[in-house]
């Protein structure tokens, strides 16, 4: 496969030329939905993900047929400073779980007919400590990236894209408190379930990396500084997504905090996304207002592995199928006056 970047720079350069939706397609639907046998408005926001969708596949009456999930997996040197109720050892054994279909990502693939692929990256490497230097150098985040990159395919139409990786909840409270502000414990939360000691030593973690690293750069300078290796390959997969115009429904904090990264280098560059769910990690609903998303699902849900996203393909199914499959009052021969 051609390597699409080379550099981070590169990668801000795709990021900006990054295509829009198509204009006609998104006019078409809509009118299309002004048809259908219905009262105007009837379908809720149903209607309005459907002319989301239609008019990023350029498509008024679309399908969605092969939606995608992937799952990125990478191991964090913060774990050395006691911010996960688990050990690091339990991220690899989590992608053994992924792979021989035992985890709760591959029931919910299976449920609504997703292409489920996993990624570990370099699991016996953990990024640095952050709270010492870097996370990564400019070349691990890009090679990060540029996992992410490639693992989307051409051929699908919706992806989901999911993590695992003991210590990524800090990296992504540090990394939304960066960006936003506010106190460190606005942002920090329990994880994988840490006591309360645990969570504030988890918050003077993140406030001692963004004392470090905050102000530094755009949002790829923070994702390299307080990022992980699977953090930066979800980043550079919905970057992927965007250039080949595939929608994206984003998962949780961890997910959001990646994407943020995106939407903070490039305004709008997130607009092929909608958000999945709202999970139970503390500041997620907080992320979510800053990326201007509204859930689509909210279930008490903080088990990460694109989990709630991948719940929620079955509610962007519906919405496309009833805007593509309903009949318009003119087929039907019924009266819309």
């Amino acid at each position: 496969m051609t390597q699409a970047f080379q550099t981070l720079d590169d990668f801000r350069a795709l990021l900006a030329q990054a295509p829009a939706a198509d204009q006609s397609a998104r006019k078409d639907a809509e009118a299309r939905n002004g048809q259908l046998t219905k009262p105007p408005g009837a379908l809720g926001r149903l209607e309005d993900l459907a002319i989301w969708y239609a008019g990023w596949r350029g498509n008024p009456r679309p399908q969605l047929a092969a939606p995608q999930v992937v799952i990125f997996a990478g191991n964090h040197g913060v774990t050395a400073q006691g911010v996960s109720a688990f050990p690091a050892e339990v991220t690899e054994q989590m992608v053994l779980n992924f792979q021989h279909g035992g985890a709760a990502i591959n029931q919910l693939s299976n449920a609504f007919g997703a292409s489920l692929g996993v990624h570990a990256l370099s699991l016996d490497t953990p990024t640095a400590d952050f709270t010492q230097g870097p996370a990564m150098t400019e070349v691990e985040l890009t090679e990060a990236l540029l996992t992410g990159w490639n693992a989307v395919s051409e051929h699908t139409d919706l992806l989901v894209a999911g993590e695992m990786g003991i210590g990524n909840t800090t990296s992504a409270a540090a990394i939304a408190h960066a960006l936003y502000g506010g106190a460190a414990d606005d942002w920090t939360g329990r994880g994988t379930g840490v006591d309360d000691a645990g969570l504030a030593n988890k918050t003077r973690v993140v406030a001692e990396a963004v004392a470090l690293h905050g102000g530094k750069g755009d949002g790829i300078e923070l994702l390299r500084r307080l990022g992980g290796r699977e953090v930066a390959a979800m980043a550079g997969a919905i970057a992927r997504a965007r250039a080949l115009r595939i929608p994206v429904i984003l998962d949780g904090f961890i997910c959001c905090a990646a994407a943020a990264c995106l939407q903070a280098t490039e305004a709008g560059a997130l607009d092929h996304c909608v958000a999945g769910h709202a999970s139970a990690e503390a500041a997620h609903q907080a992320l979510l207002a800053k990326l201007g998303k509204d859930p689509l699902l909210s279930l008490g849900l903080r088990l990460g592995e694109g989990s709630g996203a991948a719940l929620a393909i079955g509610v962007l199914k519906g919405a496309i199928a009833c805007h593509s499959g309903m009949a318009t009052f003119a087929e039907a021969g019924v009266s819309d006056a």
